[in-house]
């Protein structure tokens, strides 16, 4: 058990020098992407490698989470005290030339990747700082990296009202999409009189081609449990929950490991680190329903109902889940709380744009050359991410336009490549942050048919709740058909619009008021498109 910040110290300094003076390190992507790719079973290989040539007291294969570069997975690292190779597109066939290259102190020279590139040198991480540097299985290890510092720090030399000031002045906006400071949603819920109130962790990524939380759960799920510890200390809340979605077993796994092994150590449970706070977590598992990245729908879902939204007033900071004030943050706002706490508000506002602080974690995917995950600070503008970050529009193509937001974002066109990535700036351009997902489109690509795709996407994913949805969404989806076909008049085109406005306005929640933006956008960006699937009157 460890019950204050020196003994958590003294487990990471132990931990330390147990790893400086021990066997150089193979680290073996284990996220998501990288097993689809076989990487558990070139660990095995590898391990099995080591084993025959009985160089397990020299060498040790350690499962680590994403390292971002998803297009050339599987990577592994070779990790040699401060110095560090790493290696992409490594297979199972790959294991023995490997071994052989690293045992004669040589370097596989053909499957070297370049960390110079702008892929990495381009990137500013805190989310993703742990993020294929740690076995996301060991509590020692995370702890070794600075994990759980932060908590400790706040329950041993601070109120919880210098908590939220803290996080107030780094000016973290929420990560999930709309984009609230995390700062003012705490202090609402701490200033609610209650004896009962809640912090919840939105993993319910449902974007198509997101992946974000997803990798942080799998890769730092320790991260995401002292963010919500600490907003529980600021905010007067003694229960968590986290919210996931049922497809996302490693993340799931990787969750409920954690949550076991903090409580294990007393850093979860009662009266952490001798102090009067109590707080404890559990999983809720989502049955991925697109409409429960809506707040009150996931509260609704958590409670066990079919996950509908409802009306607010009440919001959620008076009136949440089972009726008691609540906290509701994504993954990626919780993951950034720790290093605020201990490194400072003012650090962190320091970062990114005037109106949009610190980093952003992106999916970079689509149409472009290295898909994977990227983080870098607010402003970075779209050019960079794409031919810098992400090597630009494969096979000869150009590049048309990226989508931002998933479902509920727009298409942002060429002439908009120099647009400095922030919450407004997008949101002037038509599309939203939404929780990072960016989707490159080509010039082989028709943005009508981009933007039937989403429509179509929000008509099957609607609750049906509400009848502007319900019935909106189903006739834009047929009335893009005809464009399609070529079949459209002019009068469908008015009628396009004017059912987009619809929409807009007189839907319940979030999914349907967002739902016309990619056919906003693209009409604005891309009329011509629309035209010419005018048909003769």
């Amino acid at each position: 058990m460890i019950t204050s910040l020196n003994e958590l110290k003294e487990l990471a300094d132990k931990k330390k020098c147990t790893d400086d003076n021990s066997r150089q390190e193979l680290r073996v992507c284990m996220g998501s992407s990288c097993m689809s790719l076989g990487s558990a079973e070139l660990g095995k290989s590898l391990q099995d490698e080591l084993q025959s040539r009985e160089l397990n007291d020299r060498y040790k294969i350690k499962s680590v989470g994403c390292s971002g570069l998803c297009a050339n997975g599987t990577l592994v690292s070779h990790c040699n005290g401060n110095e560090s190779t790493l290696y992409e597109k490594i297979t199972t066939s790959d294991a023995k030339d490997l071994v052989d290259s690293i045992q004669n102190g040589g370097l596989l020279k053909d499957k070297m990747c370049d960390i110079a590139q702008p892929f990495f040198a381009k990137q500013t991480k805190i989310v993703l700082e742990n993020a294929g540097m740690i076995d996301p299985d060991e509590i020692e290890d995370y702890i070794a990296h600075g994990g759980y510092i932060a908590l400790f720090k706040a329950l041993d030399e601070m109120t919880p009202k210098e908590v939220i000031e803290e996080v107030k002045i780094s000016a973290l906006r929420g990560r999930g999409g709309g984009g609230y400071p995390a700062g003012i949603k705490w202090e609402s819920v701490s200033k609610v009189i209650s004896e009962q109130k809640y912090i919840i962790c939105n993993g319910d990524e449902g974007d198509p081609g997101a992946f974000m939380d997803r990798a942080v759960m799998e890769s730092d799920p320790h991260r995401v449990l002292e963010g919500m510890a600490i907003a529980g200390y600021a905010c007067g809340a003694n229960k968590g929950y986290i919210y996931v979605r049922a497809e996302y077993p490693l993340a799931v796994e990787k969750l409920s490991r954690a949550i076991k092994q903090a409580t294990k150590l007393g850093i979860l449970g009662e009266n952490i680190a001798h102090s009067n706070f109590s707080f404890s977590i559990e999983i809720r598992l989502g049955a991925g329903a697109f409409v429960c990245g809506e707040a009150t729908a996931l509260i609704a879902s958590v409670e066990g109902n079919r996950g509908n939204p409802r009306q607010k007033p009440p919001h959620l900071t008076d009136y949440g889940l089972w009726g008691k004030p609540t906290v509701l943050n994504n993954v990626e706002t919780l993951a950034n709380i720790a290093p605020i706490i201990k490194n400072g508000g003012a650090w962190y506002k320091n970062i990114g744009t005037q109106n949009s602080s610190g980093t952003k974690v992106f999916a970079l995917t689509g149409h472009i050359k290295n898909t994977g995950l990227v983080e870098v600070p607010m402003g970075t503008t779209l050019r960079e991410l794409i031919y810098e970050i992400g090597g630009g529009i494969p096979d000869g193509k150009r590049f048309k336009a990226i989508q931002s937001g998933g479902p509920s974002g727009g298409c942002i066109p060429e002439e908009l490549l120099d647009l400095h990535v922030d919450y407004e700036s997008l949101k002037n351009a038509g599309s939203i942050m939404g929780s990072g997902g960016l989707i490159v489109i080509d010039d082989s690509s028709n943005m009508v048919e981009i933007a039937r795709f989403f429509m179509d996407f929000c008509r099957s994913e609607s609750c049906g709740k509400c009848t502007p949805c319900r019935v909106g969404t189903t006739e834009l989806t047929l009335l893009l058909d005809k464009f399609i076909k070529k079949e459209a008049t002019k009068s469908d085109f008015e009628l396009l619009k004017e059912m987009c406005e619809v929409l807009k306005s007189a839907s319940l929640c979030g999914l349907g008021q967002t739902a016309p933006n990619p056919v906003l956008s693209t009409i604005k960006y891309f009329e011509s498109e629309y035209l010419e699937g005018i048909g003769d009157d």
